[in-house]
């Protein structure tokens, strides 16, 4: 539990931020506001008893390549100067394209060279670290009285379950990716659009929409109207589905509600072989991802493009956010910088407009042991884990693991990634309690207020993260064996064969169940097979 001291620098250094974004403050303001808000968090952070033999050392920190004020990697170089204070060392930063994340991680790991000491890579390349050895668990350092304290137990069960692996923990916590949808809140509340939306689909369009129908009958319906009067037709929704970015996340995150079906009995979230699965049968290690409740994940997938600009299918992450919020798109389907970005004036035309909704469900999810979609009564709802959730891990090639355990400890205390969590342009997602309202949370939506955050947005962003990660019956199980970024980038590419009508939905996701099988033969059926039951929790009889 955070101290009430701690509370209220929290609240504070969240205010002063947002005081900053809303008055749009010129460059040297927003500089010093962030500047005494980071101090505050330095020394309200706990840091442990540093040792003084680590001063003068110096480590590698690879991380996403964003720049010093991009997403991920921009908090490293913020809080360098903080780090080397304390302990007299210094780290360098080497920033990684995304595309080239796996090879340059996995040659420095698989050789030996130990270049990179610290990894702040994509939680999907668990798999490949544990079962190669290349990393370190950190269990031992969490008692160690030189390190600075975080508090685990205020991490969402999902993201504890990422930074995990069997009994051990390999990861700090520091980002929390979940795709949720962010909605105009004004428009789809307006009675002129939503008297003209019944008129034509016969029902009232729910605020929040809370099923993927609801979603794409929504987006078509606003896209291609000029209802920002501003002369130009407008769009229903935006996703980001450049190859080689992070697109795919945009589909696994819409297929649990039509792929994981829950488990009979007094444990909905047991696995099965017919039920919580998603990638591959975990008898057989059979892809799935060419099933019926992938093939109508697809094609919904591809009537929301349809729904929005085209130029979404080469987009990154800022372009898909740009149209949101500068107020020509209806929704965007993404991750939590969003919430925190809309609230920036400079950028956003959006503030005191956000509607923010928890993934979406489905009214029918497809049962693999009857082979026929099941109807329910109540929309299937199966959060996701759906992104790379960036966190450190140590390598095991480290000459310097527990100065580097150090750095990665003070990053995770709940002062410092709280504030890397309330700043837009950090990347750094929510995903504690010290993120969120009452009563589960510690913030308060009135400090928000009275300094600048809208209150309807910041309640709306806070609580649509919170009911994903902690009110969810049903979380979609994240792929972390060796191989995952190969069967990823399989999908990734025949995904956008798909979207881009190249090839019908049902090839392409043929293509990647064939490709798949090559990767799981290529890497051993047998060994794969046991390390997929193992990471799913799966014991077969």
């Amino acid at each position: 539990m955070l101290s009430k001291k701690t509370l209220v620098f929290i609240l504070l250094s969240l205010s002063l931020l947002l005081v900053c974004n809303t008055l749009a403050f010129s460059a040297e303001d927003i500089a010093a506001i962030e500047k005494r808000t980071a101090d505050e968090a330095f020394e309200a952070a706990d840091k442990g008893e540093p040792d003084p033999s680590w001063a003068g050392k110096r480590f590698t920190v690879a991380t996403l390549a964003s720049g010093p004020r991009g997403s991920i990697s921009g908090p490293f170089y913020f809080w360098r100067p903080y780090f080397e204070k304390l302990t007299g060392a210094t780290y360098d930063i080497v920033e990684i394209p995304f595309g080239d994340l796996q090879a340059k991680i996995f040659t420095d790991l698989a050789t030996g060279q130990g270049v990179y000491d610290a990894i702040v890579g994509p939680l999907f390349f668990m798999g490949d670290y544990i079962a190669n050895d290349w990393i370190v668990p950190i269990d031992k350092y969490f008692d160690d009285p030189r390190m600075p304290k975080w508090d685990r137990e205020s991490i969402a069960p999902p993201i504890q379950e990422l930074l995990h692996f069997g009994d051990q923990w390999y990861a700090f916590n520091n980002d929390h990716d979940g795709m949720v949808i962010y909605y105009r809140r004004d428009l789809l509340a307006d009675p002129q659009w939503r008297s003209a939306f019944k008129d034509e689909y016969d029902y009232d369009l729910p605020v929040p929409p809370k099923t993927w129908q609801q979603v794409l009958d929504a987006a078509n319906f606003f896209n291609g109207k000029d209802w920002n009067d501003d002369g130009k037709s407008d769009y229903g929704i935006s996703m980001h589905l450049k190859v080689g970015e992070q697109g795919f996340f945009n589909y696994i995150a819409l297929a649990g509600a039509f792929v994981v079906n829950s488990a009979p009995g007094s444990d909905p979230a047991r696995v099965t072989r017919y039920n919580n699965v998603f990638w591959f049968d975990p008898d057989t290690m059979e892809p799935l991802i060419n099933t019926p409740g992938h093939i109508k994940s697809l094609e919904i997938m591809k009537e929301l493009v349809d729904a929005g600009p085209r130029a979404m299918l080469g987009w990154g992450l800022a372009e898909a956010w740009d149209v949101f919020l500068r107020g020509d798109c209806a929704m965007v389907f993404t991750f939590g910088d969003v919430g925190t970005l809309s609230q920036d004036t400079r950028t956003s035309a959006i503030r005191g407009k956000l509607g923010v909704v928890a993934i979406p469900g489905s009214s029918e999810v497809y049962d693999l042991e009857t082979a026929q979609w099941k109807k329910v009564d109540v929309p299937n709802r199966v959060a996701n884990e759906s992104g790379a959730s960036w966190s450190p891990v140590i390598s095991k090639f480290s000459k310097n693991s527990d100065l580097v355990a150090y750095f990665c400890s003070l990053m995770a205390t709940p002062e410092i990634n709280h504030w890397n969590v309330a700043v837009g342009w950090t990347g750094v997602d929510p995903g504690t309690s010290y993120d969120f309202l009452p009563p589960f949370g510690h913030a308060s939506i009135e400090d928000y207020v009275k300094t600048g955050y809208d209150a309807e947005d910041m309640t709306e962003f806070l609580d649509a993260y919170y009911e994903l990660w902690f009110e969810y019956p049903l979380s979609i199980p994240y792929l972390r064996i060796p191989g995952t970024a190969d069967y990823i980038e399989s999908l990734d590419i025949h995904l956008s064969e798909a979207l881009s009508d190249q090839v019908s939905v049902e090839e392409a996701l043929n293509r990647t169940a064939r490709d798949w099988e090559r990767i799981t033969n290529r890497l051993g059926r047998e060994e794969q097979l046991r390390l997929y039951q193992e990471a799913i929790g799966y014991e077969a009889k």
